[in-house]
């Protein structure tokens, strides 16, 4: 699973993870799939976005939490500088007198490319019906 998900360039669903293990010929229950990514996020091993309430994971990049900006039309993901927004969510539990904080923080936008009028939406997914509503492993 580690291999599969490290090899996906931008988030993918565990249905879409499952799917490609699946075609890949590993024998996988969808169950195992979301039970391994959860467990995975809990040890720092994968990043999480939601879109659409449904949960995205990606490989975190030399163990390092990130933040990323992710296009709601393609699902293309950028990772983006978040470090003053991390130092002030470090003073919250301190200031709040909470503990055991966590925090999510999703950030949308649409990217160039897909922004680009000038460039017809079946130059970038090749079918012909239309633009691309979201990047899936494989």
């Amino acid at each position: 699973m580690h291999t599969a998900l490290a090899h996906s360039p931008d988030f993918v669903t565990a249905k879409a993870l499952h799917a490609a293990l699946t075609e890949a010929g590993v024998p996988t229950g969808l169950t195992t799939v979301y039970r391994a990514l959860r467990a995975m996020a809990r040890a720092g091993q994968v990043d999480t976005v939601r879109d659409a309430g449904e949960r995205l994971y990606r490989m975190r990049s030399a163990g390092v939490h990130r933040h990323y900006l992710t296009c709601r039309a393609c699902g293309r993901s950028h990772p983006v500088d978040t470090e003053v927004v991390e130092r002030w969510l470090a003073d919250v539990p301190t200031a709040s007198g909470f503990s055991g904080v966590h925090h999510a923080l999703e950030r949308t936008g649409v990217c160039a490319e897909c922004r680009r009028p000038s460039k017809p939406p079946t130059e970038r997914d090749g079918s012909g019906r239309g633009p691309v509503r979201r990047r899936r492993f494989g």
